[in-house]
């Protein structure tokens, strides 16, 4: 009996023991186990260009060597744009070992930095005004995986835009367009905030590019969400569409070309200012252009002139008497009768 109970005190003894001894070992293999063998990182989470230029979207990744079978499977990188629905990216790029490719618009223009061995880096040449957004970079080796977000911002300004219908006239997929003819895009909430906070102040509502309707009020006033009000980006939510109507906020960036006022011994109907700026080698400019040329180059001229449009607007960037005498801006005239010989133009002379 004493024998029998001395071997069952051994036992539990030796049961706790190696109890302990189990838990701290699966403690470490724990994390040896399921850690992370891949980590993926942004050395920059935003990054700044314009259009026309290159830029690298930057993204490292590291390994585990000492984890069993690591360096076993391929790397593969995938480069993705995200949107503002969540649940929808953009392929853009992706590459495993010798095999590449590039999607979409990015075709051609989209290559792997490598400067190495753990580089995944991506250059983007000849920037357009659709790269701008959020991307990201995913690297995959085997069962692991992890991503990094980067952030492209563009060097631009942001206008406000309606047709000649008038105010109000545009849904989504018009406002769209509307941008599109004026050589730029619906612009973002990021941009809209970044043009109020430089003092962008406009009392109409106009769609951006998440479908959502929004206005930036600098100076509070009664017509415009009441004087008592603080400043900031007025918020409208989101709307319907195709039913909805609004105007709409522009993005534009740098442009390769010339832009000008055409000197001319008259004044000009709409046609004759198209024909005029065709015979001097160049085409009528469009307004997403006269705002670049103010904004990015400091164009000023006191001069009304017809835009492709049929708007008639003039850029000051040096405020004096008779030319916008209390701020820089693109002064618009309205949409005139094209008949009207009371003007002159702008062109755009692109360069190849």
């Amino acid at each position: 009996m004493k024998s029998l109970l001395f071997l069952v005190l051994i036992s539990i003894c030796w049961a706790e023991h190696t109890g302990n001894y189990t838990l701290e070992h699966d403690r470490i293999i724990h994390i040896q186990e399921n850690g992370p063998r891949l980590l993926v990182e942004a050395e920059q989470t935003k990054v700044f260009s314009h259009r026309g230029g290159n830029i690298t979207l930057p993204c490292k990744f590291y390994r585990d060597h000492t984890s069993a079978g690591s360096g076993t499977h391929k790397i593969r990188v995938k480069w993705t744009k995200l949107t503002s629905d969540y649940l929808k990216e953009v392929d853009v790029f992706v590459a495993m070992g010798l095999h590449q490719k590039s999607y979409g618009n990015y075709q051609g223009r989209v290559f792997l930095k490598k400067g190495s061995e753990n580089d995944a880096s991506l250059v983007i040449t000849d920037i357009t005004l659709e790269d701008y957004g959020r991307y990201k970079c995913e690297v995959i080796e085997g069962l692991e995986d992890d991503i990094a977000v980067v952030s492209l911002d563009l060097q631009g300004v942001v206008f406000p835009y309606f047709p000649r219908l008038g105010r109000y006239n545009l849904n989504f997929h018009e406002a769209q367009q509307a941008c599109l003819d004026q050589d730029s895009v619906i612009a973002s909430f990021d941009q809209l905030y970044e043009a109020w906070r430089s003092g962008l102040d406009w009392c109409n509502a106009g769609w951006l590019n998440d479908g959502s309707v929004q206005y930036p009020i600098t100076k509070p006033r009664e017509p415009c969400g009441g004087k008592n009000t603080v400043p900031g980006v007025r918020n409208y939510g989101f709307w319907d569409k195709d039913k909805s109507r609004y105007d709409v906020f522009c993005f534009t960036s740098n442009f390769n070309g010339r832009f000008y006022y055409l000197i001319h011994p008259t004044k000009l109907t709409y046609d004759e200012a198209v024909q005029a700026c065709l015979k001097d080698g160049s085409q009528i400019a469009k307004v997403g252009q006269i705002f670049a040329a103010w904004k990015l180059v400091g164009y000023d001229r006191c001069d009304a002139g017809w835009l492709a449009d049929g708007s008639v607007r003039y850029p000051i960037s040096r405020p004096r008497r008779r030319c916008s005498p209390d701020e820089a801006a693109v002064r618009f005239v309205g949409f005139p009768d094209k008949k009207h010989k009371l003007y002159g133009v702008y062109c755009f002379r692109a360069y190849n």
